[in-house]
């Protein structure tokens, strides 16, 4: 019988060298004994290095990010030690920018010719960057989770002093929490809005009437601020930030007392929105030890990158002022 013909279906090597390019995979060598590194183009481009003949994995050590530096010293040198495939990502510093590199290969010496090691790159800071989302927001609703279930527990005592029945405690619970719905659907943007989202007064009041015995306003939450726009990006970071202090009030603050009062306030605006927070009558405070939970940190992370702002608090005995900074331009966005 004849010899069969070569597979036709079979990549030639400048359809491989496409197909490689196009998956975003760069190619490297490494010599164990003289520690000397060769790589394809666009390995060259993607650590940002001058193409040479070869370079030293002390040329490249030099880009990557310090605090991975030693664990990708350990993982290469280890490479002999590892049975099979091995993968290892490290971060690497281009000019101001972070990137995520994958180095990955085939250890043992069964992969080894002549002393060298072969294997790739692959940028991954997609990846990476999507998986520190994922992260954050799965934090975040755990974190909006668990205050949900702290307010829900508060607002029924608060409720249950100002009521004198179980059908009316009922009633009005039914009614805080409905508030407290309307009020959470503020700390999600809302898509496809244009212009301002609210009054900065409508929206703290909103965001206060679930806690407020009488109503805002009237009762023992007093919110007084000038006439000024919110829009829609600044609206759910801002109702982000007053629900976390609201909640943090209910627990331990003002709030968690049938004494305890609460005041914002919010002067006529300069070149920043300044608005105080001050709570009253409540039980002591004390500023927390170390750098405190995941929503104060939230916050704020939330407070700087979206408003232009910061956020700082004063843990006094007769209770804890809040004062919060915003760029007046940020808050109209």
């Amino acid at each position: 019988m004849p010899t069969d013909a070569p597979n036709e279906h079979l990549m030639d090597f400048a359809q491989l060298k496409r197909a490689i390019a196009a998956a975003g995979v760069t190619l490297w060598t490494w010599n164990v004994d003289s520690d000397k590194l060769t790589m394809d183009d666009a390995a060259f481009d993607l650590w940002g290095v001058p193409r040479s003949e070869s370079v030293t994995f002390e040329d490249l050590s030099s880009h990557i990010h310090p605090a991975d530096r030693d664990r990708v010293r350990a993982a290469f040198a280890a490479t002999r030690g590892i049975v099979g495939p091995y993968e290892i990502d490290f971060r690497i510093v281009l000019h101001d920018e972070i990137r995520w590199i994958s180095a990955r290969g085939k250890g043992d010496d069964d992969g080894i010719r002549d002393g060298v090691v072969s294997g790739i790159f692959i940028d991954v800071t997609g990846r990476k960057q999507a998986e520190e989302g994922h992260e954050l927001l799965a934090g975040e609703m755990s974190h909006r989770v668990k205050n949900l279930l702290a307010i829900a527990s508060g607002l029924t005592a608060i409720t249950s002093r100002s009521t004198s029945s179980t059908v009316e405690m009922a009633k009005e619970l039914t009614q805080r929490l409905g508030a407290l719905g309307r009020a959470h659907d503020l700390i999600r943007p809302i898509p496809g809005h244009e212009g301002k989202a609210a009054l900065l007064g409508d929206l703290l009041t909103v965001l206060l009437a679930p806690y407020d015995d009488l109503g805002a306003f009237s009762g023992r939450i007093r919110v007084s601020v000038p006439r000024m726009g919110v829009g829609e990006a600044s609206a759910t970071t801002l109702a982000m930030v007053v629900h976390e202090l609201a909640t943090n009030s209910l627990k331990y603050g003002a709030l968690s007392s049938p004494t305890g009062t609460l005041d914002v306030a919010c002067a006529l605006p300069d070149a920043e929105i300044v608005i105080v927070w001050t709570e009253r009558g409540g039980p002591a405070v004390s500023a927390p030890v170390g750098a405190g939970g995941f929503g104060s940190k939230l916050v704020a992370r939330s407070m700087t990158a979206q408003l232009g702002g910061s956020i700082d608090r004063q843990w006094l005995p007769e209770g804890v002022v809040v004062t919060i900074k915003i760029d007046k331009d940020r808050l109209a966005t």
